[in-house]
C-alpha cells in the first residue's frame, strides 16, 4: 500500500507519497517517476518519502514551505528521528537512487554522492504534520501499469509537441519561400535606367510598336 498526502504549501497543491513498509519502499525505489524527489532521515531509519514535483519546478529550488512539509513528514515517520530534535534530512532526485544486490530491503545508495542535499530540522512541527495527515489517502497501486500509462501519456505529449514544431517549421519555410519568390519577381522588373538612353513616353512607346 502507498500513502498519499497533499501539500498546500504551494499552489496548486502537490502530491507527497511514501511506502507503508520497507517492502513497499522497494517498489517505490524501482518505480518512482523521473520528476520525483526522495527524502529520508540522514543516518537513521525512516520512511522513504517522495515529492512529485510539478512541471517547471527544479529539485534544487524546491520552495522553502514545501521543503519543510516534506522534511516534517519524514521526521514524523521515523521511529527514532521523531523523538529527536536537531536532525538532518537528505533529499535527491529519485533517479539518483541505486540498489545493489547485497543491500537489505529498503536500503539504498546513490549514483552520485555529491547529489543529495541536506536540510536541518530543529523540531517536530505538529500543525504541519497534522495538516498533512488530514489529507492522507491509502491506495493499492499497480506500479507496472502506472509506469506503462505514464510512458504512453508522455509519448503522446511528445508527439503533439513534435507535430506542432513540424507545423511551425513548415509554415516558416513556406513564408521564407514566398518572400524569396517575391524578391526575385521584384528584381526581374527592377532594371536600372541608363542615363544615355532617352526615356520614352507612353506615346513614343506606342509609335515604336506601330
Amino acid at each position: 500500500m502507498v500513502l498519499f498526502f497533499s501539500s498546500t504549501a504551494v499552489k496548486p497543491p502537490v502530491v507527497i507519497y511514501m511506502g507503508r513498509d520497507k517492502v513497499e519502499n522497494e517498489d517505490l525505489i524501482k518505480y518512482a517517476w523521473p520528476q520525483d524527489v526522495w527524502f529520508h532521515v540522514d543516518k537513521l531509519s525512516s520512511a522513504h518519502v517522495y515529492l512529485r514535483m510539478p512541471v517547471g519546478m527544479e529539485w534544487e529550488a524546491i520552495p522553502q514551505a514545501l521543503l519543510v512539509d516534506c522534511a516534517q513528514l519524514v521526521k514524523a515517520n521515523s521511529i527514532e528521528g521523531n523523538k529527536k530534535d536537531n536532525i538532518t534530512i537528505i533529499y535527491t532526485p529519485a533517479g539518483n537512487l541505486k540498489k545493489q544486490g547485497d543491500m537489505a530491503v529498503g536500503q539504498v545508495a546513490f549514483h552520485s554522492d555529491q547529489k543529495p542535499i541536506v536540510v536541518h530540522v530543529a523540531k517536530r512541527e505538529n500543525p504541519i504534520v497534522n495538516r498533512l495527515n488530514k489529507t492522507k489517502v491509502e491506495k493499492q497501486v499497480d506500479h507496472e501499469l502506472e509506469r506503462i500509462e505514464r510512458i504512453k501519456k508522455e509519448n503522446a505529449e511528445k508527439r503533439i509537441i513534435a507535430a506542432q514544431k513540424n507545423k511551425e517549421e513548415a509554415e516558416l519555410a513556406k513564408q521564407r519561400a514566398e518572400e524569396k519568390a517575391a524578391r526575385s519577381y521584384d528584381l526581374l522588373f527592377d532594371v536600372e535606367e541608363d542615363p544615355d538612353v532617352p526615356k520614352l513616353t507612353g506615346k513614343a512607346i506606342e509609335e515604336d510598336f506601330m
